[in-house]
């Protein structure tokens, strides 16, 4: 009897060292998270904070890089690892990779400066698409990350990490996902590490091809984005979807030639609808890649970034969202709390709004 209550403690303690992740949304793990990118600390409230020890203990923390980009490595209780990528600062250069918003191949190169190539998949689908400026991000940090990845498996046999980022950072980090389980498939990345993402406030990374890949990729749990419905971040970049962009299948695509078997009323009526929904969507789609691509990069981009040589990009701004949505609604009293401004255009889209709808909806503390 003495022997098998020591065999349970012994299996309890050693199962609560191994303490997995679990593909379930955990409401205080993602307030956690998100108190670390606002206060590099898990507990947000200060005075707590000053007599409590935190469970995650900051590892690393990169310089920054590309567009004023920088990601923080913490360990929680030694056995799980989080991922932290910036989003958004009050500089011009770290604006410009949102302003950067024309798409370019899931799957490609970007040659970031004179003896830098930065060599990418991020789907599986050709038909796949991201965003450039936040794929230009990622590329100056996800060679860093990859080596800690590498160096805390082997070295500290650290296999769980959580992926965390907010805003532009909730952007960065769908993209690194991707970036990871397919350099996990190259064998660049042990297969047994795992990994669990919760992009917060995070605009649309992608195409629908991108979007559909990313959902499968981390299936059965392992990805929330998490947003307050009153925050326009979320919203952005602007979406246009052309016929050019569905599945070969779709009848849309072949309108044209199921036209000419009909009579001539049908046809000529026909042909000049579709004309018209066919190219105002298509010719806004190319001003959106001339300005949010073209452009941006000449005035903007190559003096950020002189080295940088500017991608092809995909004549596609279908930009959706991915991931399991994690949605906050606002109720009244949020609205009273928080109300809308001319002069504050983020007063939906940071720290405090969040954490209030979440410990309203999830009670988190």
């Amino acid at each position: 009897m003495k022997t098998s209550l020591i065999t349970i403690v012994l299996l309890l303690t050693i199962n609560l060292a191994k303490a997995q992740l679990q593909p379930v949304f955990d409401a205080k793990e993602y307030a956690a998270l998100l108190s670390l990118a606002f206060y590099s600390s898990s507990i947000p409230d200060s005075a707590t904070r000053a007599k409590t020890n935190d469970p995650y203990r900051m590892e690393y923390r990169s310089p920054e890089v590309g567009l004023l980009n920088r990601w923080t490595l913490y360990l929680r209780n030694d056995n799980i690892a989080v991922i932290d990528l910036r989003g958004t600062i009050a500089q011009a250069t770290s604006w410009l990779a949102n302003f950067y918003a024309a798409m370019i191949p899931a799957i490609g190169s970007i040659q970031l400066n004179d003896s830098t190539k930065f060599d990418y998949q991020l789907a599986n689908d050709p038909k796949a698409a991201v965003h450039v400026g936040w794929t230009v991000a990622l590329g100056h940090l996800a060679p860093d990350i990859e080596q800690k990845i590498n160096y805390y498996y082997s070295q500290k046999k650290v296999t769980q990490f959580l992926i965390f980022g907010h805003s532009q950072g909730g952007a960065l980090a769908f993209l690194l996902r991707s970036w990871l389980e397919y350099e996990r498939q190259k064998g660049k990345i042990p297969n047994d590490v795992l990994f669990k993402t919760y992009c917060s406030a995070a605009p649309k990374p992608g195409n629908m091809y991108y979007a559909y890949d990313f959902d499968f990729i981390n299936r059965g749990g392992w990805q929330y984005t998490v947003v307050n419905a009153a925050d326009w971040v979320p919203e952005s970049p602007f979406s246009i979807q052309t016929i050019q962009g569905f599945n070969p299948t779709n009848p849309l695509r072949h309108a044209k030639e199921i036209l000419k078997k009909q009579k001539f009323l049908v046809r000529f009526v026909g042909n000049m609808v579709y004309g018209k929904l066919e190219r105002k969507p298509r010719k806004a789609q190319r001003k959106f890649e001339k300005y949010l691509g073209k452009k941006v990069y000449k005035l903007a981009i190559r003096k950020a970034l002189p080295q940088l040589k500017e991608p092809q990009y995909v004549h596609d701004n279908n930009f959706m969202r991915a991931g399991t949505p994690i949605i906050l609604m606002p109720d009244e009293y949020y609205r009273s709390k928080f109300p809308e401004s001319d002069t504050n255009n983020f007063v939906h889209h940071m720290f405090q709004p969040y954490y209030y709808l979440l410990n309203k909806y999830y009670r988190v503390n």
